[in-house]
């Protein structure tokens, strides 16, 4: 019978991390399955008029109806940096001769420092993922599979992705516009922006140096006891 070792299990970041790579705006995730991104713009409803919200539902149910394909939607929240804008009222206010302008740019100051002080100002994104199951490469068992080792290479995976998600893509673009609203395909570098901030947070969130000149993983566990 063996002995309980204590020695401590260490195990690194990416071993619970379900991303395997981020290749051509392609998600790919470590049991062969895969995701685009698309960021969409939002429609303030309680401002618009009785007809208005009448007919915004029923486009939106006529989105949803026409949806032949699975899609999760998801809202993430960060607190603005206002830093940047503080100080170019401030270099403002230094620089302005007229003492009427300079004492309202530094009231104006202070408010937008009180509203920042008593409430968080917050940047909400919208985004809609296209899943593409392992499923659909004809692997067995892709649900609850094996998580180290892809079925097929990522060159592979990215192709047969593509070749489904696209069009599913396309069509949801144009549904969204039949809305009033916008949407666009994240590309890789705003999508390794978003997994590294998730999984690194700060305040207000980082944005990277071109993804290319990274020779190592941006998300990297120091080992931790299990």
């Amino acid at each position: 019978m063996s002995q309980p070792t204590s020695a401590p299990i260490r195990a690194t970041t990416q071993e619970f991390l379900d991303i395997e790579d981020i290749k051509e705006d392609i998600i790919i995730l470590r049991d062969g399955s895969a995701a685009l991104v698309i960021e969409t713009t939002a429609v303030n409803f309680g401002l618009l008029s009785e007809e208005e919200q009448d007919a915004l539902i029923y486009a939106y149910a006529s989105l949803i109806n026409s949806l032949s394909f699975s899609l999760q939607v998801a809202i993430l929240s960060k607190r603005m940096d206002i830093s940047s804008y503080i100080e170019t009222i401030t270099q403002e206010e230094e620089k302005q001769n007229n003492p009427v302008v300079r004492s309202r740019l530094h009231t104006y100051k202070e408010f937008i420092m009180s509203i920042v002080k008593e409430n968080r100002v917050l940047e909400k994104k919208f985004y809609l993922a296209i899943p593409f199951s392992a499923l659909e490469l004809g692997v067995k068992g892709a649900v609850g599979g094996n998580k180290k080792r892809l079925p097929f290479s990522i060159d592979y995976i990215v192709s047969r992705a593509k070749t489904s998600l696209l069009p599913k893509r396309d069509h949801l673009l144009r549904q969204l516009g039949r809305i009033g609203l916008k949407g666009r395909q994240l590309p890789t570098q705003e999508l390794v922006e978003i997994f590294y901030n998730i999984y690194n947070p700060t305040l207000t969130g980082e944005k990277l140096g071109e993804i290319a000149g990274y020779t190592k993983p941006l998300v990297e566990g120091l080992g931790k006891n299990l």
